[in-house]
């Protein structure tokens, strides 16, 4: 997407992602008070058995609605698929360093920091399947920004007494 694109967007794109970042620091709250009563794992585990359950609810729903079509969809490439593990492990890390010294708050700012980087790189290489995009000033100076905004809620937050 150009930047032109993104400032002409429709507002809902925008509500949409920023509800989506509050439901995120729900689930990873949740996550973590499952991980502290249990362990990681189990938090894991109930975190994907409630999003299964959920998914087959929805498929039911919205399969009953559908028409079916003739024309064969496109196969996803193989990495699509390990989309799984990475959210299994995202589960398990976030589960662990909520109920750390970091808190809710630290481990979101790291995660924040942690995707803009990647998101920054797999533009870069072009990975999975994207088109090169050479990072520029404004994409450095957000990861700079969102890095040192984690580094000021790390170090400085929690009310230090």
């Amino acid at each position: 997407m150009t930047t032109e694109a993104a400032r002409n967007s429709h507002p809902i794109y925008f509500i949409g992602a920023f509800a989506t970042g509050g439901l995120l620091t729900f689930m990873v709250h949740l996550n973590g008070e499952l991980a502290r009563y249990g362990n990681p794992l189990f938090s894991s585990w109930t975190a994907h058995g409630t999003g299964i359950i959920a998914a087959v609810i929805l498929l039911l729903v919205v399969h009953r609605r559908r028409t079916p079509r003739l024309e064969k969809a496109p196969n996803a490439p193989w990495w699509a698929y390990l989309g799984g593990i990475s959210g299994a492990a995202t589960v398990i890390l976030t589960s662990t360093a909520v109920n750390s010294p970091l808190g809710l708050s630290g481990t979101l700012a790291l995660g924040l920091a942690g995707q803009v980087a990647f998101s920054v790189s797999a533009d870069s290489w072009g990975l999975f399947g994207l088109p090169k995009r050479r990072p520029d000033t404004r994409d450095i100076a957000a990861l700079g920004l969102v890095a040192m905004g984690a580094a000021l809620i790390i170090l400085f937050g929690r009310g230090a007494a």
